[in-house]
């Protein structure tokens, strides 16, 4: 058996010519947001980008040839660095540069980058849960796949080393908050080490997540317009694109069916204030949001979005108008 090296894929395969899902480019962080060069999602924390779905299929393959990052630094590895001690204060006024304690600065806080995503609900695998072969342990820093032997046998007593701190990105290195290795290139921070063991790894928990979903009855959602089109936005995280329908169904109604990769669902049928062009019309599902592009018949401004809602601004005519 080998195992794919390809970004986002992983799993162990005996087939070269089989297909893999994977992302061609390298990972990207900036300013706080994470994703991959290679497609448009862009998240906060850590479990979102790896829960990002992967953009390419090809064939799996044992050599990495994923295009390197940018430096932003030295490539070096910046374990146990310790910032420089702080420049003295300049004297002032024949005193001392010892500042006051109103003058001194506050301890900086941690990086609003480390994740903050909910740990699994169940620390062991429900024993009546059946493993799916190629499922990857749940645990972060783990990476381990399970088996066709583990999904049909006993889950055995094999070690399972992860950490059970967040992941933490902060002025371009990277490490976990559990321990004090720090280093710069992303493929170095996913081969830390865990520094906790424990005996079973995690595949698939209590099975509670998959007993049902919770409805959304409603989602935020806002637009603006030109006078040929509306842009709406509503904002939903986590949208799972695989399952996920938008339906045109007619000028005057989009069908919405968006389930989400956390079990979350919102299924509607939004009235539109106006007619719209269903076959100009388009969507896009992205890592926050699901954005419209709706093409108007007519060229009158909408006062809202839905034909449901007050009124968010005036009608205005686009156009010549008239002759009363």
């Amino acid at each position: 058996m080998n195992k794919c090296v390809h970004k986002g894929c992983g799993k162990t395969f005996d087939d070269p010519d089989e297909a893999c899902v994977f992302h061609p480019g390298p990972p990207i962080f900036h300013e706080g947001q994470k994703g991959w060069k290679c497609c448009r999602p862009r998240v906060l924390t850590f479990d979102e980008f790896l829960a990002i779905s992967p953009c390419t299929t090809g064939k799996h393959s044992t050599v990495d040839d994923t295009p390197a990052v940018e430096p932003t630094a030295k490539p070096q590895d910046a374990e146990d660095v310790t910032p420089p001690p702080p420049k003295p204060i300049a004297v002032t006024n024949g005193h001392s540069g010892i500042p006051r304690a109103s003058q001194r600065s506050q301890a900086p806080q941690q990086p609003a980058s480390a994740s903050s995503a909910p740990w699994p609900e169940s620390e062991s695998d429900d024993p009546s849960v059946t493993v799916p072969a190629n499922k990857t342990c749940r645990r972060r820093g783990c990476n381990v796949t399970s088996s066709a032997d583990t999904a049909s046998a006993e889950r055995g007593d094999e070690n399972c080393v992860y950490h059970p701190g967040q992941a933490l990105f902060h002025e371009g290195s990277k490490g976990w908050t559990c321990c004090k290795r720090r280093v710069l290139d992303f493929d170095d921070f996913m081969k830390i080490e865990g520094c906790k063991r424990k005996k079973k790894h995690l595949f698939v928990g209590s099975g509670k997540k998959d007993v049902g979903e919770e409805a959304l009855q409603t989602v935020r959602h806002d637009f603006y317009q030109t006078p040929t089109t509306v842009i709406a936005s509503l904002y939903l995280k986590k949208v799972d694109k695989q399952r996920s329908k938008i339906d045109f169904a007619s000028p005057t109604e989009i069908h919405l069916d968006l389930p989400t990769t956390d079990m979350k669902r919102y299924k509607t049928i939004m009235p539109l204030f106006a007619p719209i062009d269903v076959a100009r019309s388009t969507s896009k599902i992205m890592g926050t949001k699901i954005e419209l592009t709706l093409v108007k018949f007519e060229t009158q401004s909408w006062a809202a979005l839905r034909s449901d809602e007050g009124r968010t601004c005036e009608i205005t005519q686009l156009g010549p108008a008239g002759r009363a």
